[in-house]
C-alpha cells in the first residue's frame, strides 16, 4: 500500500516529448554497457546494480526526452548519458557505502571524482578504477570543453556538490538523524543535482546566460525554485521507495512530518504547498525582476534571447520531469497512472456532496493558491505575541568592557541622525527617545561581551549605522513606493566604501552616506584588499535586500517561505557582523574555510536563529504600525492558514532547531573539517574562537531583545501616537512631502 496518496500537482507548463527517444535509447544502453554501469560485476560482488531489466524500466531516455523536448538527436544522446550516470552514481554510493555505513570508504572514493573534472583541456584526468569514474571523464571530455570557462566552472561546482554532499547523507543515516526543515532545502539543492541539471539546460538549448548576470540574485533565484520543485517533486514520488524501503532519512515528506507532528498525508500536501509556492517564485521573478536586470546590466538582444530559452528550458524539464515521475518504475505513481486513464477534471468522486473534493483539486492544478500571497491587509491591529520560551541555548554572557551609550548618541548626533529631515521640520528619524530606546550600543556590548574597547566602539557604530538606515530607508522610499529612487540610494553607497585611495570619496547627502563614509573610513583602512572587498560586499548585499523588500511591498505580496528565510539574512545584516567577527580573527586563517559547507551552514543557522528572535520580537510593530508584510510570523501564518499563536510556536521551533544545528556542526561537522584542511593547533583555536564570537552574537541578539523597550506595546503606542499613517493622509500630485511627515513622525525637531 502507498504510504500517502499523491496531492493534485500545479503544472502551468506543458510537457512534450522529443521525437529522438527511441534513437537515445538505443545509444545510452550501448553507452551503459561501454562504461561497465550495465553487465559488470566488479562493483557489487558478484551482483550488479543494474541489470538490463531495471534499466529499461527506469526508461532514463523517456526521462532526457520529456525534459529536453527542443533538442537535435546527437545533443539527446549525451544529456541521456549524462542522467544514466548520474543515477547509476546514486545507486551506486547506495549499495557501496550507504547500506554498509562505510564513511571512511565513501571519502576516498568521492575525493578521486573531481580530478576527472579537468576545467582546462591540458589538465590530464588519473585512470578510471570503476564505472562512475570511467562514466564521468567520458561525460566531461564530450562536454565541458564545447563551453567557455565561466560555464565549465559553474558545471564543475555543481556536480561536485552532489557528488561531495552525499557524505551529508551518509552521516545523517549513520546519526539517525533527520535535518530541520531550512537545512534541508539548502542541502537538497547540493546533494539532489537540479542545480547541475539547470546547467545541462544550457548545454542542451545551445545558449550561455551571460557571466555578467549569471550571479545576480533573479538569476540565482530562477535556477534555486527550479532545483526545489524538481526536488520536492522527486521526494513525494519516491517517498515510498527512498524512506519505506531503502532506510532514507532526506525526504522533504519525512521532514515535516518529524518537524510539525503531523501525519504522513498532511506532510505530503505541505510538501505540494510548498512545491506550489516555489513555482510561483519562479513566475514572479522572471516576470517582475528580469526586466529591470537587462536594463540595469546592458544585456543586449541577442543575449536577453539565450536566457530567455534558458528559462524556457527550465520549464520544460520541470513539466518533462513530472511526467516521466508518473510513468517510470522508479516511483510511487500507481495511483497517478489509473487517474491519468481518466478523464482528468471529471476524474475522481461524483455524486451529490462531491463538487468541494474537484474544487480543491481546481484550486491546487490551476495554481490559485499564489493570490493568497497578495491579499494581506496592512496595518491591522495584532496582539504582540512572544513565545513562552525561547530557546536560550549556551550562555548569557556579561559585558567585561564598558560600552558608554553617550558617546554613541554623540556619534549619531554628528552623523545628523538625531535631526529633522532636510525640507520637513517637524520630521525624524530618530530623537534622543527612539535612539535611547533602541540602545544598540547596549546590544554591541551583549554580542561582543569580552571584546577590547576599540572593537566594541566599532561593532556598535556599525549596529548605530545599519539600524539607522533600515529605519531611513522605507520611510523615505517605502512611501511613494518609490523604487527606482530606491536602486539610486542604494547605488550611491558604493562610492562611500572605496576599494583603494584612487577614487575620491563622494559628498554624502543624507545621514545615511555621511554615517557610511565615516565608519568605513575608520574600519576598512586596516584591512588586506581581499577582505575590503568581502566586507564591502556584506554591506552591499544588506543594503541591495532592502531594494528586495520595497518590491514585495509594491505588490502587497508576502513571499514565497524559502526565499523570505534566505533574503532575511541579508535585510538583518547577518553577514556584516560576521564579517567583523572574521576580521577579528586575523589573517592566519584561509577564506576557503569559511567558505566550506560547515562554515557556511554554521554562520546560516546562527543567522537564521538571530533573524527570527527579531522576528516574533517586532511582529507587531511590524505588521500593525509600520504595515509591514517581511516577518517570518506572517510568512507562516500565510503558508500554514494559522493563527499568530501557532505561528510563532512553529518560528520558535525552527529557532530551536537552528541552534541545535549549530551545536551538531560543532561538535560533529567541525573536527572533521579541521582533519580535512590540516589545520595546526594555532589556527583551530582561533576558529573555535570565532565560533564562540558567533554564540556571543546569538545571546546577545537574543538579550536585547528581551531587554529593550523598542519592540514593546506601550513604547509603539506612545511613538506612534503623533503619526497619521498614510492611508489617511493627502494623495496626488505635491503631496509627497506630507506623505514623508506622517510616516517618519511630527514632533518638534531636535535642537543642536
Amino acid at each position: 500500500m502507498q504510504p500517502f496518496k499523491l496531492p493534485a500537482f500545479y503544472m502551468p507548463w506543458p510537457a512534450r516529448l522529443n521525437p529522438n527517444l527511441e534513437a537515445a535509447r538505443v545509444h545510452s544502453k550501448a553507452w551503459a554497457y561501454e562504461m561497465g554501469i550495465l553487465g559488470s560485476k566488479e562493483e557489487a560482488q558478484g551482483e550488479p546494480i543494474w541489470d538490463e531489466r531495471k534499466f529499461d524500466a527506469h526508461d532514463y531516455a523517456l526521462l532526457c526526452s520529456y525534459t529536453h523536448p527542443d533538442t537535435d538527436s546527437p545533443e539527446l544522446d549525451l544529456v541521456t548519458d549524462w542522467y544514466v550516470w548520474v543515477f547509476f552514481f546514486d545507486d551506486h554510493f547506495l549499495e557501496i557505502y550507504k547500506r554498509s555505513q562505510d564513511m571512511v570508504g565513501a571519502k576516498e572514493y568521492l575525493d578521486r571524482l573531481p580530478a576527472f573534472m579537468p576545467i582546462y583541456p591540458k589538465d590530464n584526468p588519473p585512470v578510471p578504477t570503476n564505472p562512475v569514474e570511467r562514466g564521468l571523464a567520458d561525460l566531461w571530455s564530450r562536454t565541458a570543453f564545447t563551453k567557455s570557462v565561466e560555464w565549465r566552472r559553474r558545471f564543475f561546482e555543481s556536480t561536485k556538490n552532489l557528488l561531495d554532499e552525499s557524505m551529508w547523507e551518509l552521516a545523517n543515516i549513520n546519526q539517525n538523524r533527520i535535518a530541520n526543515p531550512i537545512e534541508y532545502i539548502e542541502m537538497r539543492r547540493k546533494v539532489g543535482g537540479a542545480p547541475w541539471s539547470a546547467d545541462l539546460v544550457e548545454h542542451a538549448a545551445f545558449v550561455e546566460v551571460p557571466a555578467k548576470i549569471a550571479a545576480t540574485r533573479p538569476m540565482r533565484v530562477l535556477k534555486d525554485t527550479f532545483a526545489d520543485g524538481v526536488h520536492l517533486r522527486n521526494d513525494l514520488f519516491s517517498y515510498q521507495r527512498e524512506v519505506e524501503d531503502e532506510g532514507e532519512n532526506s525526504n522533504c515528506v519525512l521532514v515535516i512530518e518529524k518537524f510539525l507532528n503531523v501525519s504522513t498525508q498532511e506532510a505530503a500536501n505541505l510538501t505540494n504547498e510548498l512545491l506550489n509556492s516555489r513555482l510561483y517564485q519562479f513566475d514572479n521573478t522572471a516576470v517582475t525582476e528580469l526586466p529591470s536586470l537587462f536594463e540595469e546590466y546592458g544585456v543586449d538582444p541577442v543575449e536577453r534571447v539565450n536566457v530567455l530559452l534558458y528559462i524556457k528550458g527550465l520549464q520544460g524539464w520541470q513539466s518533462g520531469g513530472h511526467e516521466w515521475h508518473m510513468r517510470s518504475s522508479r516511483y510511487m505513481n500507481k495511483q497517478e497512472e489509473d487517474n491519468s486513464a481518466k478523464s482528468g477534471i471529471l476524474s475522481g468522486p461524483n455524486g451529490l456532496g462531491t463538487s468541494a473534493a474537484r474544487i480543491e483539486s481546481l484550486y491546487t492544478t490551476l495554481g490559485l493558491g499564489r493570490f493568497k500571497s497578495f491579499t494581506h491587509v496592512p496595518y491591522q491591529n495584532v496582539v504582540q505575541s512572544t513565545a513562552e520560551v525561547l530557546y536560550a541555548f549556551l550562555y548569557h554572557f556579561e559585558s567585561q568592557s564598558r560600552c558608554r551609550a553617550e558617546a554613541f548618541s554623540e556619534w549619531a548626533r554628528q552623523m545628523e541622525m538625531l535631526a529633522s529631515l532636510p525640507g520637513i521640520p517637524d520630521a525624524f528619524i530618530w530623537n534622543v527617545h527612539k535612539f535611547d530606546v533602541a540602545d544598540v550600543a547596549l546590544c554591541g556590548a551583549w554580542i561582543h561581551p569580552n571584546g577590547p574597547e576599540h572593537e566594541l566602539n566599532l561593532t556598535a557604530c556599525w549596529l548605530v549605522w545599519g539600524t539607522y538606515a533600515d529605519d531611513y530607508f522605507p520611510a523615505i522610499y517605502g512611501n511613494n513606493r518609490d523604487l527606482a529612487g530606491a536602486k539610486v540610494f542604494n547605488a550611491r553607497l558604493s562610492a562611500f566604501m572605496p576599494l583603494d585611495d584612487s577614487t575620491p570619496p563622494a559628498v554624502p547627502t543624507n545621514p545615511v552616506e555621511k554615517g557610511l563614509a565615516d565608519i568605513w573610513s575608520r574600519t576598512a583602512a586596516p584591512m588586506t584588499a581581499n577582505a575590503r572587498t568581502e566586507f564591502r560586499r556584506a554591506i552591499q548585499d544588506m543594503t541591495d535586500s532592502w531594494v528586495w523588500e520595497l518590491a514585495n511591498q509594491t505588490q502587497n505580496r508576502i513571499p514565497d517561505p524559502i526565499d523570505y528565510i534566505e533574503m532575511r539574512r541579508k535585510t538583518f545584516g547577518s553577514d556584516l557582523t560576521m564579517s567583523l567577527s572574521r576580521l577579528a580573527q586575523g589573517g592566519e586563517i584561509p577564506m576557503e574555510i569559511y567558505y566550506s559547507r560547515p562554515m557556511r551552514s554554521l554562520e546560516n543557522a546562527a543567522a537564521d536563529f538571530a533573524c527570527f528572535t527579531n522576528d516574533i520580537f517586532s511582529y507587531q510593530k511590524g505588521i500593525e504600525f509600520e504595515g509591514e508584510i517581511h516577518n517570518c510570523v506572517l510568512v507562516v501564518q500565510n503558508f500554514l492558514n494559522c493563527d499568530i499563536t501557532q505561528a510563532v510556536e512553529v518560528v520558535n521551533n525552527l529557532m530551536t532547531a537552528r541552534a541545535q544545528q549549530f551545536q551538531h556542526i560543532v561538535e560533529t561537522e567541525l573536527p572533521a573539517l579541521f582533519d580535512d584542511f590540516k589545520l595546526d593547533e594555532n589556527t583551530r583555536k582561533k576558529l573555535l574562537k570565532y565560533v564562540e564570537k558567533l554564540e556571543q552574537w546569538m545571546c546577545g541578539v537574543l538579550k536585547w531583545h528581551t531587554k529593550v523597550d523598542r519592540y514593546k506595546e506601550f513604547e509603539l503606542r506612545n511613538s506612534a501616537s503623533p503619526i497619521v499613517r498614510l492611508l489617511n493622509g493627502p494623495t496626488g500630485f505635491g503631496t509627497s512631502a506630507a506623505h514623508i511627515r506622517s510616516l517618519v513622525g511630527a514632533t518638534k525637531p531636535l535642537t543642536k
